[in-house]
């Protein structure tokens, strides 16, 4: 087997590290024991985007706030859907996650950062989603696992009940939050639910080809 290559790591504010490795053409980003991210497993990253495209149907010129970057999978996954009138905002709050995707993930990266309907703001979604009252027709969230959190207990702020009505204020009339798990959640369905929105939970493969782990993916539309 290909050993593993250590590139670098950062930390996450308020959290742990992460190391991000590459064996071959592949790359991950791993918390301690945990494969957070791989290039191999992106199937369920991009239907967050897609999925969530696909119930925004009909309006023109969407805005969506993406939070975080990951390894840009749901970003890219988004810009090839939309037209030229659509704007994405891009939430991260770890800045060698971009420095990665800029330097030895350019080429999976491919441009996405620099198209034209894209801003970047390196800052905490949490913020971001604050400061953006009726301003989105969806925000997608691939924050951390999901609910059950496993890098920054401060994640919790956007999953809590007070962080679900905060989100539902930046969303417009009939907006969606969509929202990646590394598993299901019943009480965190339960707490959607009880912030005021309507909620459908979708199984989705980790790889492209239908195979891998099963995700969930909870999307929460603004009634």
């Amino acid at each position: 087997m290909t050993p593993r290559e250590y590139l670098g790591s950062a930390a996450v504010p308020g959290g742990q590290e992460l190391k991000l490795y590459r064996r071959g053409g592949d790359f991950m980003i791993v918390l301690e024991r945990n494969e957070l991210m791989s290039s191999r497993m992106s199937g369920s990253e991009k239907q967050l985007a897609l999925m969530t495209i696909e119930r925004l149907t009909g309006r023109a010129a969407p805005r969506l706030l993406i939070g975080g970057y990951g390894m840009g999978f749901t970003l890219r996954a988004a810009l090839g859907a939309l037209d030229a009138t659509a704007r994405l905002t891009v939430a991260e709050l770890v800045p060698e996650i971009i420095q990665w995707a800029r330097g030895p993930m350019a080429e999976l990266a491919a441009g996405c950062l620099d198209d034209p309907r894209v801003t970047l703001v390196l800052d905490d979604v949490v913020t971001v989603i604050a400061a953006g009252r009726g301003s989105y027709d969806a925000i997608l969230l691939d924050v951390d696992n999901g609910p059950d959190g496993l890098t920054a207990a401060a994640n919790d702020r956007l999953y809590s009940g007070h962080g679900l009505e905060t989100a539902r204020a930046a969303l417009k009339p009939g907006g969606i939050l969509a929202i990646w798990s590394a598993g299901s959640d019943d009480a965190f369905t339960r707490r959607l639910r009880g912030a005021g929105f309507a909620v459908d939970e979708v199984a989705v493969r980790a790889r492209d080809n239908g195979k891998g782990p099963r995700h969930v993916i909870w999307f929460a539309q603004k009634r």
